[in-house]
């Protein structure tokens, strides 16, 4: 997920041990908790409850039904009521995402306080706080998602965050340990663009245009993950000064669009947009890249 379009970012320790001991003489409760009488405890804990910040709403019509059953099955972990309620945030995620990415957030961050050591539920955060620009809260779930599946499918998130906190060189060495040979098509195009964004924060805009060179930027055959590829090289193209060239990439990149419609051509998995277009040499290796620098 994530708009890469233009290529800009859109974007506590806490608990204490019990302090319950086993095999020695009862204390007195009245002195534990930092030798607090019993009363205060139960004052400070109903202030902490109070303060807590209370969870999203959710509309009466929103069900776990709602989930599709793959993601339903994940959550089987959880109890029955629990389920529900982690289940029903995250529709109200997948639902308010594009309109709302801050209540989006919110519930995403609701959803893993009830059900954090879940996988999944990680990665939702991240992408949430990604999409609301909380850079910081999606670099952190969505390494430790990565870490927990060894999935590389939100790479592109990760190098994207690292340049919204101002990081480009450590978005190319985040990027640079994945083999992009492996990845699925919409993620490496994703990549290559959140790549390219690196290396013109850094002012490398003729590596930037080679990061976008790989294989999916092809106009004869696109896919919806071609608009963007079209789009970020008219992009760089026109940075470098190569107007006319830029003009071909955008015009493809309009077309391919309006190809891609639902209403124009609701079955179409993949159209065919002919165009004279030169393709330039592929330069899928980042070796190859790094030598030209």
């Amino acid at each position: 997920m994530g708009d890469f379009e233009r290529r800009k970012p859109t974007g506590k320790p806490y608990g204490k041990p019990s302090g319950k001991s086993f095999g020695k003489p009862k204390r007195d409760d009245s002195r534990d908790n930092n030798s607090r009488p019993d009363w205060q405890n139960r004052v400070a804990n109903k202030e902490a409850a109070h303060n807590k910040p209370k969870a999203p709403s959710i509309p009466d019509e929103i069900s776990s039904k709602d989930l599709p059953m793959p993601i339903r099955v994940q959550l089987k972990t959880l109890t029955e009521e629990n389920a529900e309620q982690v289940a029903r945030h995250l529709v109200m995620v997948g639902l308010l995402i594009d309109q709302d990415a801050d209540l989006a957030l919110a519930h995403a961050k609701t959803a893993a306080s009830r059900a954090g050591r879940i996988a999944f539920i990680r990665e939702t955060l991240g992408i949430a706080a990604y999409r609301a620009g909380d850079f910081t809260l999606a670099l952190r779930e969505l390494l430790a998602h990565r870490r927990a599946t060894g999935s590389n499918e939100q790479i592109p998130l990760i190098v994207d965050s690292e340049r919204g906190l101002g990081r480009p060189q450590r978005a190319l060495d985040e990027g640079r340990t994945v083999d992009r040979t492996k990845l699925d098509p919409e993620v490496r195009v994703n990549l290559a663009i959140a790549m390219s964004g690196a290396r013109l924060d850094l002012e490398q805009n003729d590596l930037a245009l080679a990061e976008l060179e790989i294989r999916e930027l092809d106009p004869s055959k696109v896919f919806e993950y071609s608009v963007p590829l079209f789009w970020a090289y008219s992009d760089t193209l026109e940075i470098l000064g190569r107007t006319q060239e830029a003009k071909k990439w955008s015009d493809l990149a309009t077309r391919a669009e309006q190809a891609l419609n639902p209403e124009v051509s609701p079955e179409a998995e993949a159209v065919h947009v002919v165009e004279e277009i030169e393709i330039p040499l592929r330069r899928d290796e980042q070796q190859e890249l790094d030598e030209r620098g």
